[in-house]
């Protein structure tokens, strides 16, 4: 491993700080709940000295600033794949674990983990859906789902948020774009749920074991689906996903499969951390929610503030794909993981004015929390809608929304979102 030797210092920070940085080195522990409660302290101690520090938790660089971060996603000299450059003997890799086959197997073909041509060849089958005109046509179904959901739970005077609101209306919508019953949702959500768990920082047995479960119960859904769609296609994207050819060749079983459940467990993780994240900066901002949402112009602005202030994940790793030494003369073998860190990017104060301040009415509003380059989230026209149309509804019919008690983060350090949001009116 190369260090990058020069010399720069971080500020002092106190004792209590869970967290501690020295000479381009940081300490730092995801599962701490200091830590995951609040990240932004650790971002502001980096962005005061350097965008670039090794963080020694996890064994190599990570970027901070939202130029870097921003440069870093569309620089094809890194990217998410490597075992089809080096084998694992090369990359110290220890070997697969048995006890997570399933989970791995749904890994194997996903558009996350792949480079092209393979990923150029599953993006280009399935990006049609996802374009702006397509989804832009689901904003009335939308519409509909959010007011039914507020329609249960209105007269209640409370509720817990995410499990009645946040979650299904991302998980319905992109289980009914892919062909799949609105009822079985919430089942999706929680393989989804026990899969993303793996993602976490220090993933015990106990977790593995889960998660392939999860995998192995998902897979056998979709096989079981998929055998229904083959018997009598329908006019959904899991049947254009097996009938379509490219190149003269259609996917395999295992590629419709890895699709599928990449398409549910991203259509709507991202969305349901977002729209908790933003309906308690919202509420903890003290600004009126009737001019946030006053007409379109300002309630897309809102929501691109939500993403920007309190971004629903928060490293994004990728590999060197070559030997590539930066312009601030940082040197990268191949094969090593450098991590993109979005939450800290779209809190660089280089680039925003203010940027710990929630500000929906900002001049230099940006984010890059969809990514970019060739990985940029292939949702992220359809999570813009239902986020857009989620929020205006949920403040113009409950316009005495208020927390009920204090909302608590997850311990889920990348997928950064609430546990709960208990609100009341």
């Amino acid at each position: 491993m190369r260090h990058d030797t020069t010399p720069h210092g971080f500020p002092s920070l106190s004792a209590a700080a869970p967290f501690t940085l020295a000479d381009r080195h940081a300490d730092a522990q995801p599962r701490e709940l200091a830590f995951y409660r609040d990240p932004y302290a650790f971002y502001d101690a980096v962005h005061a000295a350097s965008p670039a520090f090794f963080w020694d938790n996890y064994g190599h660089w990570c970027f901070a600033g939202f130029k870097e971060v921003s440069a870093l996603l569309r620089d094809k000299r890194f990217g998410r794949q490597i075992l089809h450059l080096m084998s694992r003997e090369e990359l110290g890799m220890a070997p697969p674990k048995p006890h997570t086959a399933a989970f791995d197997q749904t890994e194997k073909y996903s558009l996350l983990a792949l480079e092209p041509p393979t990923h150029t060849r599953l993006r280009g089958l399935v990006n049609r859906a996802f374009v702006s005109r397509n989804v832009e046509q689901l904003r009335p179904r939308i519409e509909r789902l959010a007011n039914q959901l507020i329609d249960g739970f209105e007269a209640d005077g409370q509720v817990e948020l995410l499990r009645a609101f946040a979650a299904p209306v991302p998980a319905i919508v992109i289980a009914e774009m892919i062909g799949l019953p609105a009822d079985m949702a919430m089942q999706l959500v929680d393989w989804s749920n026990r899969m993303v768990a793996m993602y976490m920082f220090g993933v015990t047995h106990e977790t593995e074991l889960d998660a392939n479960e999860a995998s192995i119960e998902f897979m056998d859904y979709v096989r079981h689906v998929i055998a229904e769609r083959r018997r009598q296609p329908r006019e959904d994207l899991l049947t254009h996903m097996l009938t379509t050819e490219i190149d003269g060749e259609r996917l395999t079983e295992d590629e419709v499969i890895s699709t599928t459940i990449l398409l549910l467990n991203a259509g709507h993780e991202a969305t349901v951390h977002t729209t908790g994240n933003g309906v308690k900066a919202i509420l903890e901002s003290a600004l009126d929610p009737k001019s946030l949402f006053a007409d379109d112009k300002q309630t897309e602005a809102t929501v691109e503030e939500c993403l920007r202030y309190d971004a629903p994940l928060h490293m994004f790793t990728r590999y060197a794909l070559q030997d590539v030494t930066l312009d601030n003369g940082l040197s990268v073998k191949q094969g090593e993981t450098i991590g993109l860190m979005l939450g800290a990017a779209n809190r660089d104060p280089s680039r925003f004015a203010a940027p710990n301040r929630f500000d929906p009415f900002r001049p230099d509003g940006a984010n890059v929390s969809f990514g970019a380059g060739i990985h940029f989230c292939i949702g992220a026209p359809l999570a813009r809608i239902e986020l857009q149309v989620a929020m205006k509804t949920l403040f113009d019919r409950l316009p005495g929304l208020k927390p009920a008690t204090e909302p608590q983060y997850k311990n889920i350090y990348h997928f950064h979102g609430l546990e709960r949001l208990e609100v009341s009116w």
